[in-house]
Order: structure tokens, then C-alpha cells, then sequence
């Protein structure tokens, strides 16, 4: 394992502070509250956050002060943490812990996918190069999913965060919200385009690979629960699609199966799809695995507003349902208006990536049909799928002020 030299641990250690600061502070505890609300299912002032995982070339790596590869791995997971907070005063919630998962695996097909990146510095384009041109005539192929996990490099990593700074950051065990995607992982393997004629030309081949993905991630399931991997999935806790596992619903302290644990589903690669395709080829799969979560969190960018009524209304555990700019939002807030689902707003992108100042009003106008369609929900807003903010820190402030502006004058609960 490599060293940490005295001046990354000092640096480190400095970064450690200031989280334990934010994490103490008075704004915390008031950012904490509109979480709790929505774990209790209440309908207050909403989190609005600006998420900066497709620009961390903007905002994390020119920050990056440790000289040594392992330390600055490390120096950018705190540097991540404070980055809503820091630079956007966004509703991001801050940890008095450092907090790491064990390094668990879940394959649930035996081939890998071959992906051609655009280059450029953080392009965000790819291209699929099948390695499955015939589903029917390949399946075998898909056989052989695996999972697993690495209890030496968890351990010794631990060690490695508990002797930096683990007296000034507790480190936590933490697990994110159990993985259940099918439909990704095998488009990646053959291409959009024979993925939708296979549904046609041999549906056999196609259910048969869908069920040798949910039996591996049962078999995974089986595996967190008999190995004792299993842990809390509450409060601060990371939930997919970058939000947070606050709940009421479930253990805060010991969990031995994934019936009390967080799930996460989505299956956008059929947004194109008819609803009765869906309910055909993806949803019977779905419902095996969402069997086994305490709770559900669905949706990535896919509509989900074609497939609410005859499917996803039907899970009694959805507690989070992604809407993106894809769906219609108005009919989408009338399925969701007065339950116990949280409405995971992902605004549309463009108007903080398009180059030149900020159209405030502009902004302001969507922001006000996006909260009235929201109005009467258990709301969260998350501004995902930013490329860029061109480097400029107060553009992201702006927005995010003009959101909660918006959100004050036009939302409703």
C-alpha cells in the first residue's frame, strides 16, 4: 500500500476539519431538517442541490493540493463532500464521519462490455461495440454473472483513513442502495438497436437473459445476507441517482436482510417502448427484485409516466420516483400529489450549461411550471446531468438561488 507523506497528511487532515466544521454548523442542522421531513413523509421547503459528478474537473480536481496518487483519491472524496455546500450553497447534507462501503461487486452477466469513449478532456459521448450480434445463437455467452467482495482491501483501507484522520473524522460503514439493473448492463453488450429488434424477433432469448440477471442479483442478495455485508441504508447514507436514504421506514442501526435496506431500480433503455412491452420484458424481473428491498428509489431518465398506471402504482414500497424532463410533469405530480413518494425532480440541464450569463427569467419560468407540477408532493430537486459550469462557482450559486426562489414563490405543499 503506498504511504502517505507527512505534508498529504497534514493536508488531509486540514480538509477533515473543515467537513467537521460544515457538519457542526448552525446551516447544517437547518439543511437537516428539510431532510428529515422528507424521511417522515411531510411535505416542507424542499432540498434543491446542483450535482457535480459529470464536471468534477471543474470543481474537485484543480482544488487538489496532495501530491501522492492514494492521497489524492482520498483528498477528493472530502473535497466531494463539501462541494454543494462550499461552492454552491446548495441543500447538500454534511457527515461528521468519513464514510466508506465495502468493496462488494454484482455482474450479472459473464461477458464485459466494450465501450469507445469520446475523447477530449471530460467528454461525456460513447459508443457500444457489441460483442453480442445474436442474442438467440450467443445466450451462453451471458452466463457466468459473478459477485463478490474484497475484505482484505476494505480492511486495510480502513486502517489507512482510521490512522489519517480518524480522530478528527470518524470512519463509517456505509452501503448504498441495493443495485438491480438489467436492461443497461445488457444494452451495453449488444447495442439499442438489437436489443429492441430482439424483443421482437426472439423474445424467448430475451426473457431467458433477463432471468439470468435476476437470478445472479438474488444470489447477491443471498451473499450481502449469509456474509453479514448487509448495513443500514438511512439517513445520510448514499441512495442512487446521487440522493439520500433519509427514512423512518427502515432499521437506523443493525439490518440482516435487504427486506429492510433500500433498493434502486431503473430500466431506461425501454422508455421507447409500449407500456405493455415494458410490462412484458421488464417488469415481471423487476417485481422478483423489488421483493427483496425494504424500499424502492425507480428511475434514472427514462418516462415513467407512460408505465405508472398499470405498473409502477403498483409497488406499495416506491418511496422515490425519478421525473425527468422526458415525462409529462403536470400528470406525473397528479399520480404522486398526496402520497408517500418522493417527486426526485432532475431539471432540464440546459439552461446552466448554455454558454453566456444566465437567463434569469428564463430560468425562473421553468422553475415555476416544475414546482407547480410538483405542488402537494413530497419534493426534491436535483440538478443532475451538468457537463459544465465553465468553471465559474457563482453561475452554480446563482442557480441554485434562482431554483429556491422559484421554489418559495411557486411550490406548494
Amino acid at each position: 500500500m503506498e504511504l502517505i507523506s507527512a505534508h498529504d497528511r497534514g493536508i488531509l487532515r486540514q480538509r477533515a476539519q473543515i467537513q467537521l466544521d460544515y457538519a457542526n454548523s448552525p446551516q447544517n442542522k437547518i439543511i437537516l431538517k428539510k431532510w428529515l421531513a422528507q424521511a417522515e413523509g411531510r411535505r416542507e421547503s424542499p432540498p434543491i442541490r446542483l450535482l457535480f459528478s459529470n464536471f468534477t474537473h471543474e470543481v474537485v480536481t484543480p482544488r487538489l493540493k496532495c501530491e501522492g496518487e492514494q492521497a489524492r483519491r482520498i483528498e477528493a472524496v472530502l473535497l466531494g463532500r463539501l462541494v454543494g455546500r462550499e461552492l454552491f450553497d446548495d441543500d447538500t447534507p454534511i457527515p461528521p464521519t468519513f464514510d466508506m462501503t465495502w468493496r462488494t461487486h454484482v455482474r450479472p452477466f459473464g461477458i464485459e462490455a466494450t465501450i469507445t469513449r469520446a475523447a477530449g478532456p471530460n467528454a461525456q459521448g460513447f459508443h457500444i461495440d457489441p460483442v453480442i450480434s445474436d442474442l438467440a445463437s450467443e445466450l451462453d455467452k451471458l452466463r457466468g454473472g459473478s459477485f463478490g467482495v474484497d475484505r482484505e482491501a476494505t480492511i486495510c483501507h480502513r486502517e489507512l483513513l482510521e490512522d489519517v484522520l480518524g480522530d478528527i473524522l470518524p470512519v463509517h460503514m456505509v452501503m448504498g442502495s441495493l443495485p438491480g439493473g438489467i436492461t443497461n448492463p445488457l444494452v451495453h453488450l449488444m447495442g439499442m438497436e438489437a436489443y429492441y429488434m430482439a424483443m421482437f424477433d426472439c423474445p424467448d432469448a430475451v426473457h431467458e437473459a433477463m432471468e439470468m440477471a435476476t437470478r445472479i442479483y438474488e444470489q447477491y442478495y443471498d451473499f450481502l445476507e449469509k456474509e453479514q455485508l448487509l448495513l443500514p441504508t438511512n439517513g445520510l447514507t448514499p441512495l442512487a441517482q446521487e440522493s439520500f436514504a433519509f427514512t423512518d421506514e427502515l432499521p437506523g442501526d443493525r439490518v440482516t436482510k435487504t427486506t429492510e435496506c433500500w433498493g434502486f431500480l431503473e430500466s431506461q433503455e425501454t422508455t421507447a417502448v409500449s407500456a405493455d412491452t415494458f410490462g412484458e420484458f421488464v417488469f415481471p424481473y423487476q417485481q422478483r427484485l423489488v421483493d427483496r428491498f425494504g424500499l424502492l428509489s425507480y428511475g434514472c431518465c427514462e418516462r415513467v409516466d407512460a408505465i405508472w398506471t398499470e405498473y409502477l402504482s403498483k409497488w406499495s414500497k416506491l418511496r422515490k420516483l425519478s421525473v425527468s424532463p422526458f415525462n409529462n410533469e403536470p400528470l406525473i405530480g397528479e399520480f404522486l400529489r398526496g402520497r408517500r413518494i418522493v417527486y426526485y425532480c432532475k431539471p432540464r440541464a440546459e439552461f446552466v450549461t448554455h454558454a453566456g450569463p444566465l437567463n434569469d427569467e428564463a430560468i425562473t419560468a421553468y422553475f415555476k411550471g416544475v414546482c407547480e407540477a410538483a405542488s402537494g408532493c413530497i419534493f426534491e430537486i436535483a440538478q443532475r446531468e451538468v457537463g459544465t459550469i465553465f468553471g465559474d462557482f457563482e453561475r452554480g450559486r446563482h442557480y441554485v438561488r434562482l431554483a429556491r426562489e422559484a421554489v418559495d414563490s411557486y411550490w406548494r405543499p
